[in-house]
């Protein structure tokens, strides 16, 4: 009797564990969390490939860690439900412009960061009206919904300038044509997302260049997984020292790379 209990208890530690892999994608794959409609950054194409700075950054991670080629699995992230894919083990880590922050720090573990970013302004190439944040006080603003970036400008010019000035499409892809057709005069968000639409029209719009909040855009791991962390964060230095990191900035940033010349030193804690 005690045997055939020992053998029931193993039999479902294994069925535990098999359904732990199926969730990860299975025990030969690495998968990686990442945004699918960022151009520049994360973005699914129409071949179904993968293409942007933080799948960059996820394939030399991955490569260091030991998986290549169809070993590596792209799942799609939202801001949503990073936290919980990681909790939950649906996938190894998330690149997805996450920005390391105290509370999230409570509840997941972070490497990096890999890119330090901040909030910016696109404005038009011919419009040299804009060159600071001051500067939008009187002037027609996009931002998206749902996006902390508007807030912050509402939060420095005030509720009547919210009403006048400022416009919140659903994502930051439907202010570019906005923008051109001088429906607006600018767009507010990350440089890194600014600069990521922007590069789909060279010669268009500029990039102020003068960020007025800071961005560190980490590797999300498990809270307790030290070691993966660790191996990580050898990977992203690996990846500033070896000139990767450079190569991936002006492969997907092209005339705005200029802007994150830079790599950010990775923090351990």
């Amino acid at each position: 009797m005690r045997v055939r209990r020992i053998g029931a208890v193993v039999i479902a530690i294994a069925a535990a564990a098999a359904s732990l892999t199926a969730c990860s994608g299975g025990s030969d794959k690495f998968v990686v969390g990442i945004k699918f409609d960022q151009p520049g950054l994360g973005q699914k194409q129409p071949d179904g490939s993968f293409k942007g700075f933080d799948v960059d950054v996820a394939n030399y991670v991955a490569k260091e860690l030991g998986y290549t080629g169809d070993k590596v699995e792209f799942k799609e992230a939202i801001s949503a439900n990073r936290e919980s894919f990681i909790q939950q083990g649906q996938v190894n880590i998330v690149i997805a412009t996450y920005s390391i922050t105290d509370d999230r720090k409570k509840k997941i573990g972070f490497a990096g960061p890999y890119l330090v970013t901040g909030q910016d302004i696109l404005t038009r190439a011919d419009d040299t009206t804009i060159n600071s944040v001051d500067d939008l006080k009187d002037k027609k603003v996009c931002g998206a919904q749902g996006s902390s970036s508007p807030k912050r400008l509402v939060d420095k010019f005030g509720d009547a300038w919210k009403g006048q000035y400022l416009t919140e499409q659903q994502g930051y892809g439907a202010c570019l044509p906005l923008l051109e057709n001088k429906q607006v005069d600018a767009i507010s968000t990350d440089a890194t997302i600014l600069a990521g639409f922007a590069t789909q029209s060279p010669g268009k719009f500029r990039l102020v260049g003068k960020p007025f909040s800071e961005e560190k855009y980490g590797i999300g791991v498990k809270l307790d997984d030290k070691d993966t962390r660790e191996k990580i964060n050898a990977a992203v230095e690996k990846m500033f020292k070896d000139g990767s990191w450079k190569k991936a900035v002006d492969a997907n940033f092209g005339e705005f790379g200029k802007f994150f010349t830079t790599p950010p030193a990775v923090e351990r804690y």
